[in-house]
C-alpha cells in the first residue's frame, strides 16, 4: 500500500484542500493500491517529517512537495515510481 500524507493547517487553507483534492484524484487510478491521510502540520507525525510549510505532500515516507500545490502528474510519477520498487 502506498500512502500519500497530506500536512496542512487546521482549518485547512485553500491550498491544502487543493493538495488533498488532487491526491485523492491520482490515488483513484490505482484502486486499493494508494491511501491518502490527512494530517495537521503541528502533529507529532508532521514532526516526524519536519513539517514547516503547508501543504507538504509525503509519499511513502519522501517528502515530494512543501509549501506548493503539486501538480496532479507529478504526484502520480511520485507513486509509479513507488510501485517499480
Amino acid at each position: 500500500m502506498i500512502r500519500i500524507k497530506i500536512f496542512g493547517s487546521t482549518p485547512p487553507c485553500a491550498k491544502c484542500k487543493e493538495v488533498e483534492r488532487r491526491a485523492n484524484n491520482v490515488a483513484k487510478k490505482y484502486p486499493g493500491k494508494v491511501e491518502v491521510a490527512k494530517f495537521d502540520a503541528l502533529s507529532e507525525e508532521g514532526d516526524k517529517y519536519g513539517v514547516m510549510l503547508t501543504p507538504t505532500v509525503v509519499v511513502n515516507d519522501k517528502v515530494v512537495a512543501v509549501g506548493k500545490v503539486i501538480p496532479e502528474d507529478e504526484i502520480d510519477k511520485a507513486i509509479k515510481k513507488e510501485l517499480e520498487v
